[in-house]
């Protein structure tokens, strides 16, 4: 009998909450004999009638079905917690009894064997000078190693910040640490590949509405599970233009960095005093960057030996004299606008070569002796940088060379 009852205030509900076209077509009926034992209800009439019954059956079910599946929700939820803290008492109790002498293994050891030992080499042998530089990558190094080795022994360990600012000149080797950084982290397993995207404010930031969002996801995409380098990055940021596209991009940026920091590291690359004014506007980017990195701009002498590191790599050699003319012809690009550290560099080296082949060419043509040696084909003269620094000083100071 608590069934039919159920079922009179069920039906007595849905009259009172549906129009009167559907509530006259249903019929309470408290005769046991009529429809079975007990009172049932009478759906007659019309189809619409039939299915709005059917409806509220479905709903009911749903109805069930839901609370069904938040139960054991639930008590899936209470279970796992459960499983936590059971695990948690264990490692406390293990933690406890564990002497202070426990051996982690030497860091040696775990330098070369995660390969960073060889990755800092590879540092070394890569960048002239930068020993601040090269200071604050071992640092970064050093706490990842004791990371792991505490990991190894059961503690607990934060993934630290390793988003990063790069400020600096062009040409002073942000890209060649952002790549080393990118190895070192993968070597770590704080990423998975390492691999390094450049981006600019054009890949990443559209000319319409709507084409921002798309762009910048796309961007992050390439760069998951490795190093994103945004450089120049206050371009972003247009403080002139509230409406500007690039506003959205940093949004889209600063939720990345900060929800998928075991997947992703960003570092923002520039000149130092518009990065500053850039995290001025954007505070929020500022306390997402744990490592500030300050690249100064190269010596003349750190010039002439990364000139000579350029030489090895493409097996040349600098023949007597030409390492004076050299250095000339640098003293005389750091006084003239758009000089690029390193990057002037490579542009001398490139065209002292296309020099020295042009020179040796002409005189296996015209000269007397038409064979070429393999000094000829190794060697960069004095004459061949002559050729540049004529240039540079017959130019004026504001003069903009390659």
């Amino acid at each position: 009998m608590m069934l039919y009852a159920l079922l009179v205030g069920v039906a007595t509900a849905w009259q009172a909450a549906s129009p009167s076209s559907l509530r006259r077509r249903v019929i309470v009926s408290s005769d046991p004999n009529q429809f079975g034992r007990g009172p049932s209800l009478q759906w007659g009439g019309t189809d619409t009638t039939t299915s709005g019954a059917r409806k509220l059956t479905e709903a009911l079910e749903e109805a069930d079905i839901e609370r069904k599946k938040a139960v054991e929700e639930a008590e899936r939820r209470a279970k796992w917690q459960e499983l936590e803290r059971e695990e948690k008492r264990r490692k406390v109790e293990y933690m406890k009894n564990m002497p202070d002498n426990t051996p982690a293994g030497s860091v040696s050891e775990f330098m070369f064997k995660e390969g960073v030992r060889e990755t800092l080499e590879k540092l070394d042998y890569d960048l002239v000078g930068l020993k601040p530089v090269k200071k604050r990558v071992r640092e970064i190094a050093a706490l990842l190693v004791l990371d792991k080795m505490r990991r190894k022994l059961g503690f607990d360990t934060a993934v630290p910040s390793l988003h990063m600012c790069f400020t600096g000149a062009p040409g002073t080797g942000k890209t060649t640490v952002a790549v080393r950084m990118g190895q070192i982290l993968a070597k770590m397993g704080y990423c998975r590949s390492g691999h390094v995207v450049v981006a600019t404010r054009d890949d990443l930031v559209g000319q319409y509405v709507g084409h921002t969002a798309p762009k910048t996801k796309e961007v992050i995409k390439q760069a998951l599970g490795g190093v994103l380098l945004i450089d120049e990055a206050y371009y972003l940021y247009n403080a002139a233009n509230d409406r500007d596209y690039g506003q959205e991009s940093i949004e889209i940026l600063l939720n990345f960095m900060e929800n998928n920091r075991e997947d992703l590291v960003v570092v923002l690359a520039g000149y130092k005093d518009r990065m500053e004014r850039f995290f001025s506007f954007i505070p929020g980017m500022n306390s997402r960057i744990g490592n500030h990195i300050d690249f100064p701009n190269y010596e003349v002498d750190e010039l002439f030996e990364i000139s000579q590191v350029m030489a090895r790599d493409l097996e040349y050699t600098l023949a007597p004299g030409a390492s004076d003319v050299f250095k000339q012809y640098i003293q005389r690009r750091m006084q003239m606008p758009f000089f690029s550290n390193a990057r002037t560099v490579r542009n001398a080296m490139d065209r002292a070569r296309m020099n020295s082949a042009i020179r040796t060419f002409d005189q296996a043509i015209y000269g007397p002796n038409p064979f070429v040696t393999r000094e000829d084909l190794m060697s960069i003269k004095p004459e061949d940088f002559q050729v540049l620094l004529n240039e540079a000083l017959a130019a004026p100071d504001d003069a903009i060379l390659a």
